[in-house]
């Protein structure tokens, strides 16, 4: 039996034992009373009974034990040419502090605070000085619109927001304010303060009574130690994209997400404490929280904060020179990143002028990576290239090629093989578990591991329909796919709406909310189509109201505009026809899926329930003009 397999069948029969030395290499107020709960509700728990506190995990446990002078954190700016360290005793004193502020405003133990933040250290500092004092964060990314906030701060209820005067992209400056305070007013919960980190490159006025500059809240405030919680209390609310158009609070523990983070460090990325570790993500997303902040930090590593793009800051150059000039030992991205640098520099020619010898290992994650991808970087970097497949649910891999375990064979597009902890099964509709090479429902048998979601936040029984009720006794992932022979798991397609844009999932279902709402448009459909560089990209089907006369490149910029505004600039909204009528079963439903086979070229069946099967033709010639449904 290989190691990697000794291991994975040790997590599921001994997950006690397994899970329990994982454990012992951190800090805690108090042992628990049991490694797992199996009977808890809604689901088994993990480390019941414990105390403990992540930011002094991530923090101060290393200063204590001599890494005060280590690098913790480094930010690259090349949006705004600024690079800064923190080493582990900075990082300390600043979080400690920043957590001073907070008291400051009230902020107590199990208290939610809203991080709305551009990548930059303060959104770190802001999010490891709320779990400092046993408060929730909940991190919204900046790039999301005033409307989708406003249901974040009405679910999450926070005491207090903090945000910035701004984000920065390429060539613009995003001002956060005027849509932190559209927000706001929009919301029926009010924050009883808002601190706002000052930017050079925009101003941002502050309400009387309310907001507070962060700099001069700083600096009146004294550090504050570390707060303990039970393991099972909430460490973070992130939101992710319902099929409602709802947005699900998905709930990550302390105690499990810590002992899961600093496991994966080694078993998977092969990085140890003082490695140099970059995540070239955001901290509003799942893998900002899980391998920027929480992972590296836990692990003892330096982690990289980098403000800028795979491309056009300033160049296709752009990540080899982060590699070099800090000796990154693991990249983790999404493939739309590469995609991106390949798109720009086809030939690796800005690759030759850095040397990258320091670099062990690139994981690719957020999304299927195509083949084409993992090819062209495996060649052009003559390193490992690692796809591997999770969720925000369970905030680290399901299934991975384990390089600190044991390097296993690459399959291109199989993320290789279930991850210890994840008992993943394909089963059918009816439950019954599918045969090696067959397609089904992708399944994880409880209990989930360490890390992975307890609950929605205020919402059991959304996630008991949700994630539990399909096949009692499993989690439904929602994507489908197969194992074959060898154990090798293969991620074929999400099972609902929700798409995949450059990483970032998104409802289409909300989409199709947002446009139904224009008073010319009678019913719409959304759906995903295939993009070279960004995985999938949203496409628009409108059904006009009778008698509606309209220029309908006006209407489609209106229609486009519409999405941007209400829910933000990374829906990357742009595609939108005019259609007479839509594809529809005889009950009703629109047919998404023949839609997408259509558009993506692929084989497609005419579907028994079909209403009138001349509208598939009306389809086809309307997504043609778009330059999609080739065969």
């Amino acid at each position: 039996m290989s190691r990697y397999q000794a291991l994975y069948q040790q997590s599921l029969n001994d997950p006690d034992t397994f899970w329990g030395e994982a454990a012992s290499k951190l800090d805690w107020y108090k042992p628990w009373d049991k490694v797992l709960d199996p009977d808890a509700k809604p689901t088994p728990r993990w480390f019941v009974g414990g105390e403990f506190n992540t930011c002094h995990n991530a923090v101060d446990r290393h200063v204590d034990s001599g890494r005060g002078d280590q690098a913790a954190l480094i930010y690259d700016s090349p949006v705004t040419g600024t690079k800064r360290t923190y080493t582990y005793a900075q990082l300390r004193d600043a979080v400690a502090r920043f957590a001073g502020v907070l008291r400051e405003q009230g902020v107590e133990k199990g208290d939610r605070v809203l991080i709305y933040m551009p990548m930059i250290p303060e959104a770190a500092i802001a999010m490891l000085a709320t779990a400092r004092l046993g408060a929730i964060h909940s991190v919204v990314f900046g790039g999301f619109a005033a409307n989708e906030l406003a249901t974040r701060i009405n679910d999450a209820k926070p005491k207090v927001v903090v945000s910035a005067s701004c984000g920065i992209e390429p060539n613009r400056v995003v001002h956060y304010k005027p849509l932190l305070d559209n927000a706001i007013a929009a919301s029926s919960h009010k924050p009883s303060s808002c601190v706002i980190f000052a930017r050079p490159q925009a101003e941002a006025a502050l309400i009387d009574g309310r907001d507070i500059d962060w700099e001069s809240a700083v600096a009146a405030a004294s550090p504050v130690d570390c707060v303990p919680v039970a393991a099972t209390d909430p460490l973070y609310i992130l939101y992710t994209s319902g099929t409602t158009g709802q947005p699900k609070g998905v709930v990550r523990d302390n105690g499990g997400h810590a002992v899961a983070m600093l496991w994966t460090m080694k078993n998977i990325y092969n990085v140890e404490a003082g490695d140099v570790y970059w995540a070239a993500s955001d901290v509003g997303w799942v893998v900002g929280h899980s391998y920027i902040v929480y992972a590296p930090l836990l692990a003892g590593c330096t982690t990289l904060m980098y403000e800028g793009k795979p491309v056009g800051t300033p160049d296709p150059g752009a990540f080899w020179r982060v590699i070099e000039e800090h000796g990154v030992k693991v990249l983790f991205t999404a493939p739309t990143a590469f995609r991106a640098i390949k798109k720009e520099d086809p030939e690796g020619a800005f690759l030759k002028k850095y040397d990258l010898s320091c670099m062990d290992a690139l994981f690719l994650a957020g999304e299927r990576c195509d083949p084409d991808t993992l090819f062209w970087a495996r060649d052009k970097l003559g390193k490992p290239v690692v796809d591997h497949w999770w969720q925000t649910e369970t905030g680290w891999g399901i299934a991975a090629n384990p390089l600190g375990i044991e390097p296993m064979e690459v399959k291109p597009g199989s993320p290789t093989v279930a991850m210890p902890g994840y008992d993943v099964r394909i089963l059918n509709e009816q439950g019954a578990e599918m045969p090696d090479g067959d397609m089904g429902n992708i399944v994880i048998k409880l209990p989930l591991p360490p890390s992975c979601l307890p609950t929605l936040w205020n919402n059991d029984q959304r996630f008991i329909d949700s994630y539990l009720s399909k096949y009692p006794g499993y989690y439904l992932t929602g994507d489908a796919g197969f194992k074959d022979a060898d154990g090798y798991l293969w991620i074929m397609s999400r099972t609902d709406d929700v798409i995949n844009v450059a990483g970032h999932r998104l409802s289409t279902g909300q989409m199709e909310e947002v446009l139904a709402g224009h008073p010319d448009v009678a019913e719409c459909a959304v759906i995903g189509v295939a993009d070279a560089l960004k995985g999938q990209m949203p496409l628009g089907m409108i059904v006009l109201k009778a008698g509606v006369d309209r220029d309908e490149s006006e209407l489609k910029k209106e229609l486009v505009q519409r999405v941007r505004d209400q829910i933000g600039p990374v829906a990357a909204f742009k595609l939108v026809t005019v259609v007479k009528r839509l594809p529809k079963t005889r009950s009703g439903k629109i047919l998404r899926g023949t839609m997408v086979k259509i558009a993506d070229g692929s084989e497609w069946k005419m579907p028994a329930t079909i209403d009138d099967p001349a509208i598939l033709d009306e389809i086809t010639e309307a997504l043609q003009g778009l330059g999609y449904a080739k065969s």
